[in-house]
């Protein structure tokens, strides 16, 4: 959480990490306690590409990823479901609370261009229980996304 704030600081982003009661592990409990709509929850996926290269997506809450469409897009034969244990490894951070930024070096990164539509995005700070908000120009620009649609 303390990485997320500092990468936020650093970019000069005026944006706050909120601490929510308890843990949301979804983009419907996230956008539930929060007040917004799920289409403005930044779910942050982890996937594998071959052995061991991480690659982020950021999606929609409202969308799941098409997993075939992207690997189709980047060229390579498939995408995997990254376990825990490689995602922890990759950002630093636990499944549930994955941040867009704040990780130990840079991992590849995608991001749903259907997140453009909303003034404010709400994205996960590192923990299961810490969000914060963000425009998408600056989640683009912050993680150095490459935009695709990814459903």
């Amino acid at each position: 959480m303390t990485a997320v704030q500092q990468r936020l600081d650093e970019a000069g982003i005026d944006s706050r990490i909120v601490l929510l009661d308890e843990g949301v592990h979804t983009a419907a409990a996230a956008a539930q306690a929060l007040g917004v709509q799920v289409g403005q929850i930044a779910n942050s996926l982890i996937f594998q590409i071959g052995d061991d290269e991480p690659l982020l997506i950021l999606t929609s809450g409202a969308h799941r990823v098409d997993t075939a469409k992207v690997a189709a897009e980047l060229g390579v034969p498939k995408l995997k479901r990254a376990t825990p244990e490689f995602v922890r490894e990759h950002t630093g951070q636990v499944i549930g609370g994955v941040a867009p930024v704040g990780h130990p070096k840079p991992v590849r990164t995608l991001l749903d261009r259907d997140l453009a539509q909303y003034d404010v995005i709400w994205a996960a700070g590192g923990i299961p229980q810490a969000v914060f908000p963000i425009g998408y120009a600056q989640l683009r620009a912050i993680t150095g996304a490459t935009e695709v649609d990814v459903a």
